[in-house]
């Protein structure tokens, strides 16, 4: 198979097709105000900083499954969070960026040609890229209804993802609609990975992980058949230094940590020591988590005044509206006015009428974006 084969078959990040709206946005003789990055701007925590520079001196090879301070961090964030119970520091591993391990998870644990793997029909592109590098078929699901058709069909899945709260639409799914999930795949042999970046960021609701004893149950096997995906970048504005991690069962974990281990897909230790503090510390996110709701506050009048009617939206960093029109015509309404979104479509077809506006900008940004809306 050539080079030219492979590449082919990948989606094209998002980011990709952003470029000709930037420059119409440019156009508009206004500066521009960019709402459509995922990306954080706001400052990293000096709690954080401070901690990467004392772990500065790092000559040896940072360990693939991580210190035993950041594991039992990680457990103690969880539980303290999220009460997230019988979680052993054993069953984390952590992960140069979720995204990393998105794209790469079908293949490391042996999933090829003639499997099915599951993901939302709106979602973040990563899902589909982890299906095609692995030669896998991608199929779409959200709930477990969703999945009994896709196994009437013979095309039951062995991965199944779930994303809540979700990237680009704010979905944040209920624990009954998780428990099922959870039933769904044991019952079937499937993996089922919950992608929770976004699980401090709930704002109309409290989003639930997967592994949470409602969702999943008790006792020595409440985590089997489940991962769930942590990061940073969010949370914590982390994304440079590239942190996350994985948990749930341990069999998957440890099966995981051997195959990263043989690639050398490992956490700069310098980072494993600034992780622990941003685990360790609550305040930087709740400062944060205060910093994203007022500019959600600002953005949701401005948006209904525009005529844009937000749908989801109860957690995370976007939001997904639509003026009832195709996204490319409401994206390029809002360039003419200095303003960058990006087109739903670029997160399935399902989201052609949409656009997805993020809260990351600057709060000056924001007021400046929310202005021009009413206007």
């Amino acid at each position: 198979m050539s080079l030219g084969r492979v590449s082919a078959r990948l989606p094209a990040a998002v980011q990709a097709g952003l470029a000709a709206v930037r420059e119409r946005a440019a156009a508009s003789g206004l500066p521009v105000v960019d709402l459509s990055i995922g990306a954080p701007t706001d400052p990293t925590p000096e709690v954080v900083r401070r901690a990467l520079a004392a772990h500065a001196d790092a000559p040896g090879y940072p360990l693939t499954v991580g210190t035993r301070p950041l594991r039992e961090a990680v457990v103690g964030w969880l539980a303290r969070a999220h009460d997230v119970s019988g979680l052993d520091q054993a069953q984390t591993l952590p992960v140069p960026g979720t995204k990393e391990i998105i794209g790469s998870l079908a293949l490391h644990l042996g999933l090829g040609p003639g499997d099915v793997v599951a993901a939302p029909a709106l979602a973040y592109p990563t899902y589909a890229v982890g299906a095609a590098l692995a030669g896998a078929e991608l199929a779409h699901a959200v709930l477990a209804a969703d999945l009994d058709a896709l196994a009437a069909a013979g095309r039951a899945p062995r991965l199944v993802w779930v994303n809540s709260p979700a990237n680009p639409t704010g979905r944040v799914l209920a624990p009954d609609d998780l428990r099922d999930l959870v039933a769904w795949c044991r019952a079937h042999d499937a993996l089922l990975v919950s992608d929770e970046c976004y699980l401090d960021l709930g704002w109309d609701v409290e989003p639930r992980s997967v592994l949470h004893p409602d969702v999943c149950g008790t006792g020595p096997d409440a985590h089997r058949g489940l991962l769930a995906l942590h990061s940073l970048s969010k949370r914590s504005n982390l994304a440079g230094y590239r942190v996350g991690f994985c948990t749930g069962d341990p069999a998957l974990v440890a099966e995981l940590a051997s195959v990263r281990r043989n690639l050398g897909l490992q956490v700069a230790g310098p980072q494993q020591g600034a992780a622990v503090a941003a685990l360790d510390d609550d305040a930087h996110v709740a400062e944060q988590r205060a910093r994203y709701a007022g500019r959600r506050d600002v953005l949701l009048p401005a948006m209904a005044a525009a005529g844009l009617r937000v749908e989801h939206g109860e957690a995370g960093l976007y939001l997904w509206a639509t003026a009832g029109e195709p996204g490319v015509e409401t994206q390029a309404r809002l360039a003419d006015r200095g303003l960058v979104v990006v087109s739903g479509h670029e997160y399935g077809a399902a989201g052609a009428q949409h656009v997805r506006v993020a809260l990351t900008a600057p709060d000056d940004a924001v007021r400046v974006a929310a202005e021009r809306m009413r206007s």
